[in-house]
């Protein structure tokens, strides 16, 4: 037996049960989640108790992420011949899977029953794991790919592509697998720099290919805003995604399971708004402008702010909204009270006596989350917009997304965790890809993700040990793009940029720990399966 368990995965099974289990789980026989059970037990020829003689067990299949959990048969293993086909319920929940995969393996797809030669995709509810889980078990010249949830089976697809790619066949055995993270995404950022849908839809691909779930898109800051708006058409860029286009990101999104998370960051970073209505421009005692920041004391701020996050909200149907919160200029200063009088005057009327700006801002936040909120949405923020000891506090409900420690007054990773927060790791010491690499960033390298970050480095180059960084607490995270000096790189040169660290990433959520290869092996590996752009 060959094994690459993680904990949290299903205990490995005695060869005897593996057999039993195996014979009685295969696409000719197994349930198909209610209840039924295909008739057609055909076995192909040289199967059976012959073939551990012919045979040595299986190698392990090589995937980004590798698989967590391989137990190998003795077998010819699989692959696409003529004849075979893609089984599923052509009217079930799993038809666009099959017709994808099928796609992909040039077969047909096909109603049940499996024959000797198929590939049958079946949802099984009780079966173990979670939603994103999945078995694929080869044997008797079929495969089978069952998981208690449509994501579960999609994967599965994704380790039988990966798999023929690398090895040429899906090798005889049984896999189960499951991510450790649920969290596991790419950050786009569009509004410094345009990217078109079918750049997107192609990053999309490859998320998926890498079993990455998830898709950030920060389309308004102080250099444009970049999708299409009906109720602030005033702000919206020359180059910028209509909402057509959007909408077929959003369906190609669906088919690939991929939730795409959009983020109208204020009260900073609003600066394609501020060209549009000037008057909302925060000015300093000085009468200095802050950049990108609107003044937060003016009604028609949340006004424009909420048509906003209202419109996306029910353009992009994911359970996430981001609402930013990060670097307002007001809060960046020595003397908030002193270079902002306004703000300040504003926080002891509505907050009493002693309350200071930092308490107008954190009411800004909950504000904006209760409008997410009640949009059907639940709020994801960036940690610099998280303060302590102020007389408000930010809404426990809203998800922290750690990027920094290097801004004033920041805190550590562990104090939100102790509030009972979750927080969203997108170290930027590593996950940050800055286009020109302004303010001593540098381009990550997918190395270094691979051989030092997990989930729980969530600053700096250490694990964050004195609070929990289980699945429970830290969900996840996201390897970003930000455009900052958006004539740095071509979007052809970012996807070349972003190829190994993306792929780095997917593996080190998927598992957090020690990878299975070397990462020249590694390299190897994702230039067969995540290749550069002609």
């Amino acid at each position: 037996m060959v094994h690459a368990r993680k904990p949290g995965m299903p205990p490995p099974r005695l060869a005897a049960v593996v057999t039993a289990a195996v014979a009685a789980a295969l696409l000719g026989g197994c349930s198909n989640g209610d209840g039924n059970q295909p008739q057609d037990n055909s076995r192909s020829p040289g199967n059976g108790a012959t073939v551990s003689k012919r045979y040595p067990p299986a190698a392990t299949p090589r995937t980004i992420p590798s698989v967590r959990d391989f137990d190998p048969g003795s077998g010819p293993g699989w692959k696409p011949e003529k004849g075979s086909r893609v089984v599923t319920d052509p009217k079930g929940p799993l038809a666009d899977e099959a017709r994808m995969l099928a796609g992909e393996l040039k077969i047909k797809t096909a109603a049940p029953p499996a024959k000797a030669g198929d590939v049958e995709l079946a949802l099984r509810p009780k079966q173990r794991g979670g939603s994103e889980a999945y078995k694929l078990v080869t044997r008797d010249g079929r495969v089978a790919i069952t998981g208690a949830g449509e994501a579960g089976v999609f994967y599965g697809t994704r380790t039988a592509v990966q798999a023929l790619r690398s090895g040429e066949q899906l090798p005889e055995g049984v896999i189960n697998d499951a991510p450790d993270r649920p969290q596991r995404g790419f950050q786009l950022d569009t509004a410094r720099k345009h990217f078109s849908a079918d750049w997107i839809k192609a990053r999309m691909r490859q998320l998926a290919d890498l079993k990455l779930n998830q898709l950030g898109l920060h389309f308004s800051d102080d250099q444009g805003f970049r999708i299409e708006s009906s109720s602030h058409p005033e702000i919206v860029s020359d180059d910028h995604l209509t909402k057509a286009e959007v909408r077929s990101i959003l369906e190609l999104a669906k088919q690939l399971h991929i939730t795409v998370i959009p983020e109208i960051d204020s009260p900073g970073h609003l600066g394609a708004v501020i060209a549009a209505h000037p008057d909302l421009q925060l000015v300093s005692a000085k009468g200095n402008p802050a950049r990108g920041a609107v003044d937060i004391t003016k009604p028609e701020a949340s006004k424009i702010v909420d048509d906003l996050l209202r419109e996306y909200a029910d353009l992009f149907p994911g359970p996430y909204m981001h609402i930013g919160a990060d670097e307002y200029q007001a809060l960046m200063t020595e003397d908030p009270e002193a270079s902002y009088p306004q703000l300040a005057a504003a926080a002891r009327e509505k907050y009493g006596s002693g309350a200071t700006v930092q308490d107008l801002a954190t009411g800004w936040l909950n504000d904006r989350a209760a409008v997410v909120r009640k949009a059907g949405k639940k709020a994801k923020a960036w940690n610099d917009g998280f303060f302590a000891d102020g007389k408000v506090s930010p809404d426990k409900s809203i998800e922290v997304e750690y990027w920094t420690g290097k801004e004033i007054g920041k805190r550590q990773p562990s104090e939100y965790l102790k509030e009972g927060r979750t927080v969203v790791n997108l170290n930027d010491e590593y996950l940050y890809y800055v286009l020109g690499e302004p303010n001593e960033f540098t381009y990550p390298t997918g190395e270094r993700i691979y051989k030092e970050w997990t989930p729980a480095v969530l600053r700096g180059s250490e694990a964050t040990t004195v609070a929990p960084t289980g699945p429970d607490k830290v969900p996840g995270g996201r390897f970003a793009v930000w455009a900052d000096l958006a004539g740095s790189q071509t979007p052809a040169q970012v996807a070349e940029g972003i190829r190994l660290p993306l792929a780095a990433t997917a593996q080190k959520l998927w598992d957090p720990g020690k990878p299975p290869l070397s990462w020249p092996a590694f390299v190897k590996l994702a230039n067969q399966l995540v290749p550069a752009e002609s």
